[in-house]
């Protein structure tokens, strides 16, 4: 379990256009009250989650099985975590078992600006996988990494190293505090949204975070859960 950091900074103030940003710690009472609370939740929730979640975890796994026997039920990836520190990461297996050696091929069909891939109408991903992605239950077995501490129920999603290297110096700020497995891009419009979009409201969280912000992320992001449009 990750041990609870009471000096973990938050934004101060961002501008409109983008360009400027502060970071400065902030070790107030308050802060430390929602940081333990925040962490009191992840761990309670990703326990309860993993363990009610069990039986379906099982018939995932049987069904990815079924339609690629030679691949894995897992697909885990290195992702850049808190202050740029890598971590792996845990999904259900959506794509083809060489996924990653594909992606060069397709990097020019990118779907979404910035250091960002997305494609809705990807090649590499499975029957199963396109109603897993849909229902963004191949994010289930990131709540491992939230337990371990890696990961918040809620935050910005962990970019992967090659993404990182090309984020400028503002791009950054957006790794300050640990990522989340859902957040306020993800229910303002997702891969509609562009990449510069997806940063602006990272660090809006980042500057407005608090438990009744979390729990409101949370709720909206159900609807996301249940068949939204955008989930590719």
């Amino acid at each position: 379990m990750a041990p609870l950091n009471r000096n973990e900074p938050e934004i101060a103030t961002i501008n409109s256009a983008g360009y400027y940003a502060k970071v400065r710690p902030k070790t107030g009472r308050r802060r430390f009250v929602y940081l333990a609370s925040k962490r009191f939740i992840d761990i309670t929730a990703s326990a309860i989650g993993l363990l009610l979640l069990s039986p379906l975890f099982v018939i995932l796994a049987i069904v990815i099985k079924l339609e690629d026997p030679k691949g894995s039920v897992f697909f885990s990836q290195v992702r850049v975590g808190r202050n740029e520190r890598p971590f792996r990461m845990y999904k259900f297996r959506t794509m083809v078992s060489n996924a990653e050696d594909l992606l060069h091929e397709l990097l020019d069909k990118n779907e979404i600006s910035g250091a960002m891939f997305k494609m809705k109408e990807d090649p590499r991903i499975t029957r199963i996988g396109k109603f897993i992605r849909k229902t963004s239950i191949d994010e289930l077995p990131q709540l491992v990494n939230v337990f371990r501490g890696e990961m918040s129920l809620v935050g910005p999603r962990p970019p992967l190293p090659r993404e990182v290297s090309e984020y400028s110096e503002y791009d950054k700020l957006r790794l300050i505090v640990t990522p989340g497995c859902t957040g306020l891009w993800q229910v303002s419009g997702r891969n509609e949204l562009s990449f510069a979009e997806m940063v602006d409201l990272d660090l809006e969280y980042i500057n407005r975070r608090s438990l009744w912000l979390d729990i409101s992320i949370m709720l909206r992001t159900v609807r996301v859960m249940l068949g939204s449009k955008d989930a590719f």
